[in-house]
């Protein structure tokens, strides 16, 4: 008999996850309480980024730490009230990030990211959604001399080990990439593998329309109904109850508290981020995907305009918008470029679900059979979606995922 399976979550994991169990001959569901791709897949920076295979580190100079505790920045920001409930995952995340500590968990964490634009192919062509992709790198601009050579010093490292390939880039190639970008910039770093999406949240749907044509369905419902039911796990939806042998918690930040009602504890910490769309004053163009790296923000040509996306701000989950970094990254990014006109009524906000290791959990819940996790990505849920898919359904379906993903265990956090 065909197994079914259900998959909570409808982000671009969730959706992935739920093409790679259907394509292996289950039934599979796919629940959310909104539509695909209407949370944390919405707003980010569009970008798979094959580049990233070391995750973001916490800081570890204490003189940086010092500046970051003004709380006037625009890579990051916090809630003061908010740090007492964070403050044991900070630290965690802190000491992972050593120099040493952060080498190892970089070669333990680089296979799903050599991996991301192969596996992103397959489905981007499988969805017809290739008008939605560009395949032309990104670019990463420094205020002086001393950013800029660390940077390049880190990217011929990253090109040894892992196969990174990029372009150093002067002052004159800048202006020659981007005539409408004025500054003055001591030189650029080019990643020529990334790809860019135009629009991420259209990519999910994408994604999700491929799914349903070979068989899936999607409902809504809410994971707080999951529970264990004889052999498998049933759940509550608009269509009624559900029952199915396997069931995948694709949560993204709420998988915390969903897998906390089972009795797990993961040590998840949320980073929240915003967005806004402009228009191009003046007839401007931008050509690139732009990171101003030494302000923290970027800039992206997307469908609706371009996006300016902003850092991490550590606040609680349901905490009210504070979209104050976004207006400092706006006033910094209308320095060099000329943004117009907001287009979006009001800043976006989501929020990426951080471990204090920098890697996802990926793979069979410890204490219950036919129970499956996938979340954690932090700023790479975009790029690790179809990655993470294809080795959590090679899993649950007895195969031998393609990769190693021991690294990735939910036992390193509930043995």
């Amino acid at each position: 008999m065909t197994k079914n399976a259900i998959v909570l979550g409808a982000g671009i994991v969730g959706v992935s996850t739920a093409i790679h169990l259907q394509r292996r001959g289950r039934q599979v569901t796919l629940i959310d309480r909104k539509d695909p791709g209407n949370e944390t897949s919405f707003g980010n920076a569009g970008l798979i980024q094959r580049e990233g295979v070391a995750p973001y580190g916490f800081p570890q100079q204490l003189g940086l730490l010092l500046r970051y505790a003004l709380n006037n920045r625009i890579d990051a920001h916090y809630h003061l009230r908010a740090l007492p409930s964070q403050i044991a995952f900070l630290a965690r995340y802190w000491w992972n990030s050593n120099a040493r500590r952060h080498v190892i968990i970089t070669r333990a964490y680089a296979p799903l990211i050599e991996n991301s634009v192969v596996e992103h192919k397959d489905l981007i062509e499988a969805s017809q959604a290739e008008g939605l992709i560009r395949k032309d790198g990104w670019i990463k601009i420094f205020r002086t001399e001393a950013k800029r050579d660390g940077a390049f010093a880190e990217a011929a490292l990253w090109q040894n080990e892992f196969g990174v390939e990029y372009d150093s880039l002067t002052p004159a190639d800048i202006a020659r990439m981007e005539p409408h970008m004025t500054g003055d910039f001591a030189g650029g770093i080019r990643w020529r593998d990334p790809w860019s999406v135009l629009d991420p949240h259209a990519l999910t749907s994408a994604y999700r329309r491929y799914f349903e044509s070979i068989g899936g369905r999607f409902v809504t419902g809410d994971a707080a109904s999951l529970g264990p039911f004889g052999s498998g796990w049933k759940i509550m939806t608009a269509e009624g109850p559900l029952e199915a042998d396997d069931a995948v918690m694709a949560l993204g930040p709420w998988a915390a508290v969903a897998t906390r009602r089972l009795g797990y504890s993961f040590p998840l910490g949320v980073k929240r981020g915003y967005h806004m769309h402009y228009a191009a004053g003046g007839g401007a163009v931008l050509n690139n995907w732009t990171l101003d790296a030494e302000r923290g923000y970027l800039l992206a040509p997307m469908r609706r305009g371009i996006r300016l996306t902003t850092g991490a701000e550590f606040a609680t989950l349901d905490a009210p918008k504070t979209p104050v970094q976004l207006d400092r990254a706006e006033a910094v990014a209308r320095t060099i470029f000329p943004l117009g006109v907001r287009l979006d009524p009001e800043p976006w906000m989501g929020a990426r679900p951080c471990t204090p290791d920098m890697m996802p959990v990926i793979g069979k819940a410890p204490r219950h059979q036919g129970l499956w996790f996938a979340f954690g990505h932090a700023h790479h849920g975009l790029t690790l979606g179809p990655v993470t898919g294809r080795v959590l359904a090679e899993l649950i379906t007895g195969e031998t995922p393609f990769i190693d993903i021991s690294a990735y265990s939910p036992q390193r956090f509930n043995p």
